[in-house]
């Protein structure tokens, strides 16, 4: 069977979960980092996909109800340690894409610690995007090939496609995600039938999928579900 290698998924639903429950919007925030995310990874894993990502934050999420935002950095300074526990016991690996560093201290030292310990562990790699947009990715990475190479920009005029797909690896280099294979299935939970700038660059090919479902009520069961569908479509990478 050939399952995908990588799935990134846009966890989106939370606050509508919460309304319907009757409940605080942290509520819904904190059952889906406490009760939705280790059962999908964990399944994952079992099943033998080796990467995953997982949007919990965008860049433009600090626009949000500053009581909101307050509430989601304190989930994510618990939920990082409780989940970086479990992931160093099971053997995944930690990563983190977007500029994290915004977050405060504590929850940068974090997160490079639990990155640093599991580095070598290689059953399944984890991806959080946090205080990630894929067009401040590409920004980001723009910046650094100029502070290492400002002539790449002259090259890219008037070259071939030879020499474009040269250009494209080096570009790829610089990206959050350099090393990891782009993502073959994007799944977005709660109902929305957009992208919302996730992975821009890496999403070229993959295959997208949209469910109703809000994410804390996601489980391994859908997941299966439209694994199955992806097994169904035939890629064609432009051929």
């Amino acid at each position: 069977m050939n399952l995908p290698k990588h799935i990134a998924i846009i966890m989106d639903g939370n606050r509508r979960w919460a309304r319907r429950h009757g409940l605080s919007v942290l509520a819904g925030h904190k059952q889906a980092a406490e009760k939705t995310i280790e059962p999908i990874v964990d399944h994952l894993a079992e099943i033998g996909v080796p990467y995953v990502t997982l949007w919990a934050f965008s860049t433009e999420n600090w626009r949000r109800n500053p009581q909101e935002v307050k509430g989601l950095i304190e989930i994510f300074r618990q939920g990082i340690k409780n989940q970086g526990d479990h992931f160093l016991r099971q053997g995944y690996s930690l990563r983190v894409i977007g500029d994290y560093k915004a977050f405060p201290e504590d929850i940068v030292k974090l997160i490079d610690y639990y990155q640093q310990a599991s580095a070598k562990n290689k059953r399944l790699t984890v991806i959080f995007a946090l205080n990630y947009g894929g067009r401040d990715e590409i920004l980001r990475a723009m910046g650094k090939i100029y502070q290492t190479n400002p002539h790449f920009f002259v090259e890219i005029e008037g070259a071939n496609w030879q020499k474009r797909k040269e250009l494209v690896r080096q570009v790829e280099k610089y990206l959050d995600t350099r090393g990891v294979p782009d993502p073959d299935m994007v799944i977005r939970t709660g109902g929305e039938k957009r992208l919302s700038g996730y992975l821009l660059w890496q999403m070229e090919y993959a295959e997208l999928f949209f469910t109703p479902t809000l994410w804390p009520d996601f489980g391994p069961e859908e997941l299966d579900k439209l694994i199955q569908e992806f097994l169904r479509r035939q890629r064609r990478f432009g051929r």
